[in-house]
């Protein structure tokens, strides 16, 4: 059995309960990058909370050799390990409003994130339906399959260019400053936030949906057409300065910088006002 067949599997057993409107493949396994560490993502949209009870009782159903239910870290899910193949399982449970309100925010509204701005907007647009009882889900997908709105371009840069070394209380100042006290857990959790940020203006320049913070370097090299050179050279010497507070990383974070701004110039921004690119149409 492959992770689409225990998909499909799962997907026939969820479907039988009340309240449920759509369960759909996400993942590496939509989006066609798998490897051999990949898991089944299931997203399983629901009007009601499905009880606790009634998702134990299926994955005891279906087989399994390690069971985490109930996980709120991030949303609410349930995670286990396939018994028959060892598969490991992430099912998340969103409401059909909740995540109708992240497409509306996004395409409608053109509201930018720090970071991961249009992550939803890909995770629904890439889905596989298993299970759609009324053809909800696929009339939002319909909705979701629409050109990147320039407002929404222009909303991420201004939300997360000025950010990376303009303003100042910038990534870059931030990291700086953590290096000058040796405090490599902040020069590593800023360094962290700043690539979540350079990467949401990076795909946003070529109106690519951002996939998340998994494979993001080869995501960038398969769909982007405006890549600063020696990208991923560039990403490993900033995280290799990064574990040793080395103060060579400022320099390295500079370039890399100065690459991203060399594509704004290219797009028409001006990459030391881009705290207004949102006002500017």
């Amino acid at each position: 059995m492959n992770n689409i067949n225990l998909a499909d599997k799962i997907a026939e057993e969820f479907k039988n309960i009340s309240g449920v409107e759509t369960i759909a493949l996400g993942g590496s396994q939509a989006s066609g990058a798998i490897d051999h560490q990949s898991d089944v993502d299931l997203y399983i949209y629901s009007k009601e909370i499905i009880p606790l009870s009634k998702r134990q009782a299926v994955i005891e159903k279906l087989g399994a050799s390690r069971v985490d239910l109930n996980l709120t870290f991030w949303d609410t899910g349930d995670e286990w390990f396939d018994l028959e193949t060892g598969i490991e399982v992430d099912v998340m449970y969103w409401s059909p409003v909740w995540i109708e309100e992240q497409i509306e925010r996004v395409l409608t509204k053109h509201q930018a994130s720090m970071g991961y701005t249009t992550c939803f907007w890909r995770t629904v647009k890439n889905s596989k339906i298993l299970f759609d009882c009324d053809g909800w889900f696929e009339a939002l997908q319909k909705k979701s399959n629409r050109p990147y709105p320039e407002q929404l371009k222009r909303a991420i840069v201004a939300k997360n260019h000025p950010i990376l070394r303009v303003v100042i209380p910038s990534y870059y100042a931030q990291i700086k400053k953590a290096l000058g006290r040796r405090d490599l857990v902040s020069v590593n959790h800023r360094v962290a936030a700043m690539f979540a940020s350079y990467f949401d203006v990076l795909f946003a320049l070529n109106e690519v949906l951002n996939p998340g913070e998994k494979k993001i370097i080869k995501f960038v090299q398969a769909e982007c057409s405006k890549i600063p050179i020696d990208l991923e050279r560039q990403i490993d010497d900033i995280l290799q300065s990064a574990a040793i507070g080395d103060k060579i990383i400022m320099e390295r974070i500079d370039k890399l910088i100065d690459g991203l701004d060399e594509i704004l110039v290219d797009e028409g921004f001006d990459p030391d006002n881009t705290l207004l690119a949102e006002t500017v149409i």
